[in-house]
């Protein structure tokens, strides 16, 4: 039994020697990303560290699919392009639009998606319940009006199933083509991934969602022929926005090459729609070069994974 789940005794006994004193520059940059990514420069917010609590394994398997993509690094990419696909459907963006704070606070916006994309995944079940009931909450004061893509005028909420439905498969696709892109392999492959991560979408109250990837291409390309994503002034005003937000210095620089990279794993079909076009530049390996060094800096200590690591051994898992 450890004594204490929390604390950097009990992370360096199941590392087993492996934390040890990262380079200063490692050390920045290791704080620079999880100040973005989990709003601690050490990665360890309270609900990072709440995941070593818990009393069962939670709702995805250890090193199963889900586990092996969100901890990989393209998830840096994933993010940026999970945005980008989720604005071109009107409703989706309506909502980002009027009650979302992404431009006076982009990096809040981001943290709180990925605590729940961490709690979900990492999580105890009871962890992963509380964590979708708080941002049902939230979603249930998201209302408006919007113009669909045939350009007739509806109200919208964020709990209408055809939104959480759009917004479930723009997050399942933008994951997995950046994994396969800037990641490795995935037990059990592709549908592996969209299978496992369809218990998300349940919980989301997302009915029947995709469990293969073709299925999942199958409904993407369905909303692009029914007509019911577009491009209006809203969409170029979030392009523009994500593609120079207010990061400067190298986190600037990375997250241009990073914003290239998302870019480069749409189709063609997708880049029109968005205004955008794919880079020149040797994109592919930029975005390893910055992956390998991220990665480098965060395995210089205890990640979410570590923390549910923690709950699995004392559970005897």
């Amino acid at each position: 039994m450890l004594a204490d789940p929390h604390g950097p005794g009990a992370v360096r006994r199941w590392h087993a020697g492996r934390v040890t004193s990262a380079p200063p520059c490692l050390t920045r940059i290791r704080g620079r990303v999880l100040t973005a990514l989990a709003g601690d420069p050490t990665g360890m917010a309270p609900y990072v560290r709440a995941l070593a609590e818990g009393d069962d394994a939670g709702y995805f398997a250890e090193n199963g699919p889900a586990w092996t993509v969100h901890a990989g690094m393209g998830t840096l990419v994933a993010g940026i392009r999970a945005l980008l696909l989720q604005a071109l459907h009107p409703g989706a963006l309506a909502g980002v639009h009027d009650w979302s704070r992404y431009r006076d606070d982009p990096i809040g916006r981001l943290t709180g998606t990925v605590r729940w994309v961490i709690t979900l995944t990492y999580g105890s079940t009871e962890q992963a319940d509380a964590e979708t009931a708080r941002v049902g909450r939230f979603h249930r004061r998201v209302q408006g009006e919007y113009v669909a893509g045939d350009g007739s005028a509806r109200t919208y909420t964020a709990e209408q199933t055809d939104l959480v439905r759009w917004v479930h498969l723009a997050f399942t696709d933008a994951f997995l083509r950046s994994h396969q892109a800037y990641g490795g392999a995935i037990p059990g492959g592709p549908d592996a991934y969209v299978a496992d991560w369809a218990t998300a979408g349940r919980l989301m109250r997302v009915t029947d969602p995709p469990l293969t990837d073709a299925a999942l291409r199958a409904e993407i390309d369905g909303y692009l022929d029914r007509g019911e994503l577009r491009r209006d002034d809203r969409v170029d005003d979030v392009v523009r926005f994500l593609k120079k937000p207010p990061f400067t210095g190298m986190m600037g620089v990375a997250y241009r090459v990073l914003f290239a990279a998302a870019v480069a794993t749409f189709p063609p079909r997708i880049r029109r729609m968005l205004g955008l076009r794919r880079s020149w530049l040797p994109v592919k390996t930029a975005t390893r070069l910055i992956l390998r060094v991220t990665e480098r800096a965060l395995g210089s200590g205890p990640r979410a994974q570590d923390m549910a690591r923690l709950r699995l051994r004392r559970l005897g898992r």
